[in-house]
């Protein structure tokens, strides 16, 4: 059932944001685990401790639940986006350890990559536009003298990503290459510090101004 919370006069009534938070986490937590495919919405709502009619209620079914958890977790990172300075050392230390912090997240992720194949994700057309909107942020950036405008924004972003959500995403290999677990406090210290060091590869050398070259 949803969650009831008691008003001023002593009464019940519901609580459909609680209600609805209670299931994403669930269902963020439940895709995580299995994938889009092998995920139960039965699960999801015993989870979140919620009437599964009420699940349908809020969602619709399992791929708009689905489209929801995408959507919030995008929110959630454009938000984030805005805060930081534009500096490579900041932004690259920053999604390191965001990254470390949300494995649900990253094994989705994995999970879609192996499930689609390479083709048409869910929610394709709102995280096409989300990625634009990252894409020109880091264009900005260049026009600012913070990126080298040598490199594709494109390529950009993607070698970014690479950098702070591989060892999340492949913890198996970080713990054979570096000896330590990504979990591993003196593992992430030594990394971001990495980061730090490494992002001077993506700032333009100085007096050195290059134009932006997008591949077709």
């Amino acid at each position: 059932m949803a969650r009831l919370v008691k008003n001023t006069a002593g009464a019940t009534t519901r609580n459909p944001k609680r209600s609805r938070e209670r299931i994403l986490a669930a269902a963020l937590g439940e895709f995580a685990a299995k994938g889009f495919a092998g995920a139960r919405v039965d699960f999801i709502a015993r989870r979140a401790a919620i009437n599964k009619r009420m699940l349908y209620h809020y969602f619709g079914n399992k791929e708009g639940l689905f489209k929801a958890v995408l959507r919030r977790k995008i929110t959630e990172c454009q938000a984030w986006a805005e805060t930081l300075s534009g500096d490579p050392a900041e932004s690259l230390s920053f999604w390191f350890k965001a990254a470390c912090k949300d494995a649900d997240w990253i094994r989705l992720l994995e999970w879609e990559a192996l499930q689609e194949a390479g083709g048409r994700v869910i929610d394709e057309k709102n995280r096409r536009t989300a990625t634009a909107l990252g894409i020109e942020r880091i264009r900005q950036r260049q026009a600012r003298g913070q990126i080298s405008a040598e490199f594709d924004p494109r390529h950009v972003m993607l070698a970014m990503r690479s950098l702070t959500m591989f060892p999340a995403a492949f913890p198996q290999l970080t713990r054979l290459i570096m000896g330590r677990s990504v979990s591993d406090p003196r593992f992430q210290k030594e990394r971001a510090e990495f980061l730090r060091r490494f992002a001077a590869a993506f700032r333009p050398a100085r007096g050195n101004r290059v134009k932006i070259n997008i591949i077709k």
